[in-house]
C-alpha cells in the first residue's frame, strides 16, 4: 500500500468537508410561486439556492437545510428573474435628436451603470442588450460581473451592424462631419469580417439592422437595407462562430427574407403581415415586439428632442404594430419580450405587461415571454428563466397575484440574482 494514501484521502476528506461547510446557501419560501414552465401557481414554494444556483424546489413544510439562510417573503408571489431581450442600457431617451451630442463618448458608460441598477432592480435578472458604443455593453457586462456595479446578467451585441446610410448609420449629419461607424458594412465579405470583428471584443448575439427604422432620421421605416445574399452571408457566419442573430426589422420585405435566411429573432415585426407571420411559424421564428413604446414617444418625444421626422413615422406604425402583434400571438407564432429600453427610460420595462395583455396574451402567457420562452430563444434554458433545479437562483417577487393584476410586475419587492439579494422591501 501507498504510505502517502491515508494522507492523501484525509486531506481530501478534510477538504471536502470545508468546502461543503463553506457553501453559501439560501432558503426562500413564500406564499405562491409562478411555475412558467407548467404555466400554474405552486402553493407555498420552497426554494432552495446553493452557491448561486437552485438546487431544491419543493412545496410546504420541506427541511430547512442545516445552516442555511431563510428568507420568507410571506404573503408575496415569487417568479423567476425576468429577461429583457431588447434593451440599450447605455441610451436615455430624454436626450434624443442632436442633444446626447453636449456629452462626451464616455459619458453613455455612466448612463449604462445607472440603467444596469434601475433595471436589476425593476425585475430583470438578464437583459439581450442590442446595440451600444465602444463596446459599453461589454464594458458594462465585465464590470457587473467583476463586482464593481450591480446588474442584469448581459447578453452584448457591441455595435449594431447596418448598411451605409441606413438605420444603424449616422445619418442626421452632413458631409463634412464623419462619425466613426464599426458596424457599418456592405456585401457579404464586409459584413463577414466585421462579425468576426465584434466576436473578438466581445459581441455574444449579433444585431444588423434590415430595414429602415423610426429613430434614423431620413429612411422609410419599412424599407428594406440589406439584401437577401447580404443577410444569408450575415447568419450563415454568425451561426458557424456560434452566436445567434437578431434583426431589427419593421417593413414586410425586410422581415420575410430575414426568416428567410435564418435569423433566430426579429426586433419590433411592426408591419408584418399575414404571410409573414405563416413564414415566421414554419421557420420557427421568433418575434420580439416592442408594444408599450408607442405610449412614451409620442407622449414625450417631442420634449426629449425627438426629430419631428421620427415622431412621423411611429404615428403611422405604432398602433399597426400592436395589431400585428395580437395577429402573430394570435397564430402561434413564438413572442418574446423585448421592450427597446432606452427609447423611454431604462428601469419601466414592466410597464409592457399592460399592454401585451390588452394586446390579447394572459398574463401567464406575458410572463412566459419574458421567462421561460426568452430563455429559450437565448439558447440559455438550462441557466435562467424558469425556476427549476440546476438554474441561476434568480428570483423576483411581488406583493398580489400578477395572474390576476398583472401591472403588479411593475412593483418588484424582492429581487434576487445568482443567490445574492439586491432588493428587499418589506410589505406593509
Amino acid at each position: 500500500m501507498n504510505p502517502m494514501r491515508p494522507i492523501v484521502l484525509a486531506l481530501f476528506a478534510l477538504t471536502t468537508a470545508v468546502s461543503t461547510a463553506q457553501a453559501d446557501t439560501v432558503v426562500v419560501t413564500a406564499a405562491r410561486m409562478v411555475d412558467v414552465v407548467a404555466g400554474r401557481v405552486v402553493e407555498h414554494p420552497v426554494v432552495t439556492v446553493t452557491d448561486g444556483r437552485i438546487t431544491g424546489v419543493s412545496t410546504g413544510n420541506a427541511t430547512i437545510p442545516a445552516g442555511a439562510r431563510r428568507i420568507d417573503l410571506g404573503n408575496r408571489t415569487l417568479l423567476p428573474g425576468l429577461i429583457d431581450m431588447h434593451v440599450h442600457l447605455t441610451s436615455d431617451p430624454s436626450l434624443s435628436g442632436y442633444r446626447g451630442l453636449e456629452f462626451t463618448d464616455n459619458f453613455w458608460t455612466v448612463v449604462g451603470v445607472a440603467n444596469a441598477r434601475k433595471t436589476l432592480e425593476a425585475g430583470f435578472t438578464t437583459v439581450r442588450n442590442v446595440g451600444s458604443a465602444n463596446y459599453d455593453d461589454v464594458a458594462l457586462k465585465q464590470g457587473i460581473e467583476a463586482g464593481y456595479v450591480p446588474g442584469p446578467r448581459i447578453v452584448p451585441a457591441t455595435y449594431a451592424i447596418g448598411a451605409t446610410g441606413g438605420h444603424c448609420d449616422a445619418t442626421e449629419f452632413p458631409p463634412s462631419v464623419q462619425v466613426p461607424a464599426p458596424g457599418i458594412a456592405n456585401g457579404p465579405q464586409e459584413i463577414r469580417a466585421v462579425i468576426r470583428k465584434l466576436r473578438k471584443y466581445g459581441a455574444e448575439v449579433i444585431k444588423f439592422c434590415g430595414t429602415g427604422g423610426v429613430f434614423s432620421k431620413t429612411d422609410s421605416v419599412a424599407g428594406q437595407q440589406y439584401s437577401l445574399a447580404e443577410m444569408q452571408a450575415l447568419v450563415d457566419e454568425a451561426h458557424m462562430l456560434g452566436l445567434r442573430v437578431a434583426v431589427h426589422a419593421h417593413g414586410v420585405a425586410g422581415i420575410q427574407d430575414a426568416i428567410r435566411a435564418g435569423v433566430d429573432t426579429i426586433e419590433h415585426a411592426s408591419l408584418a403581415d399575414a404571410e409573414t407571420i405563416e413564414l415566421a411559424k414554419a421557420h420557427g421564428t421568433y418575434f420580439s415586439m416592442d408594444v408599450y413604446d408607442d405610449d412614451y414617444i409620442l407622449a414625450e418625444g417631442e420634449r426629449n428632442g425627438t426629430f419631428k421626422e421620427s415622431l412621423e413615422k411611429e404615428r403611422k406604425i405604432g398602433l399597426l404594430q400592436r395589431q400585428n402583434f395580437k395577429a402573430a400571438h394570435a397564430a402561434g407564432v413564438k413572442m418574446i419580450f423585448g421592450t427597446d429600453g432606452g427609447v423611454y427610460p431604462n428601469g419601466d420595462n414592466a410597464k409592457q405587461f399592460v399592454t401585451m395583455v390588452q394586446w390579447g396574451m394572459t398574463p401567464m402567457q406575458a410572463i412566459q415571454a419574458a421567462t421561460v420562452t426568452a430563455a429559450e430563444a437565448l439558447g440559455r434554458s438550462s441557466d435562467v428563466g424558469a425556476i427549476a433545479v440546476g438554474r441561476y437562483g434568480d428570483l423576483i417577487a411581488v406583493d398580489g397575484d400578477p395572474l390576476a393584476e398583472v401591472a403588479l410586475l411593475q412593483k418588484t419587492s424582492f429581487v434576487m440574482k445568482g443567490g445574492s439579494v439586491f432588493k428587499d422591501v418589506k410589505s406593509r
